[in-house]
């Protein structure tokens, strides 16, 4: 009986595939992404994996957000209105994007508190904790720009208060006001400021810095509370 061979075109991805892992070690490259030990008394460390987990949420829901988000002081809160009100759906991507912001944050507070309880944050792990540190921050900030879109009372007012804060800094706090805002006061500028930075400049600054916090765990392993325990 003679035996059935695939078509030509169904071997292409393969073929593509074999020709990069010949060159790259892709298969190796993958499976050190892919395999790790968790340590058994290690109990929370999935907290950093649902950190993970809702940017991704955020990533999606904000690019079916930009859809129909208008950038402008006089349109901003309209297409808001629009995508609650009459969009399909509308309502649950949104909603789903501000829930997951917030628990976002949450879970990566958490996380970092894990790191502070259990002691992963001491030698020979400080690159790690800086990083995390980083990442830290790049989530505050997405918070941070992106209250102020919706471009109502709230946000206006919220943004008004937080750049203000920014202010009460010795000797360059003006200027630092001023660079948050494009200007003197919380204007058009601003809010195109500030989705810029939300869009463009935290996504790509939170891969960047996610990508190198992975590679440094995969390459020291993860922390295990019981060994630091019995030091």
């Amino acid at each position: 009986m003679k035996a059935t061979q695939s078509p030509s075109w169904a071997r292409i991805p393969n073929a593509i595939f074999g020709w990069f892992d010949e060159r790259i070690g892709l298969t190796g490259m993958i499976t050190a992404l892919l395999h790790m030990e968790i340590p058994r008394s290690a109990h929370t460390y999935y907290l950093g994996g649902i950190t993970m987990f809702f940017f991704m949420v955020q990533a999606a829901t904000g690019i079916l957000l930009s859809l129909y988000y208008q950038p402008t002081p006089e349109a901003a809160y309209d297409s808001i209105l629009f995508i609650m009100n009459e969009l399909n759906f509308g309502w649950l991507v949104r909603s789903v994007h501000a829930w997951g912001a917030n628990l976002m944050i949450v879970f990566c507070i958490l996380h970092m508190l894990r790191i502070i309880v259990q002691g992963a944050y001491k030698k020979p792990r400080e690159v790690t904790w800086m990083v995390g540190m980083g990442l830290l921050f790049i989530t505050l900030g997405f918070g941070f720009t992106g209250y102020l879109l919706p471009w109502d009372q709230r946000a206006y007012w919220a943004t008004t208060v937080g750049t203000e804060i920014a202010a009460a800094v010795p000797f360059i706090g003006r200027n630092i006001l001023e660079f948050l805002r494009g200007g003197a006061d919380v204007s058009a500028l601003t809010l195109s400021r500030f989705l810029g930075v939300h869009m463009l400049i935290m996504p790509a600054s939170l891969i960047a810095f996610l990508t190198l916090h992975i590679i440094i765990i995969h390459k020291q392993g993860l922390a295990d509370p019981k060994a630091r325990e019995d030091e």
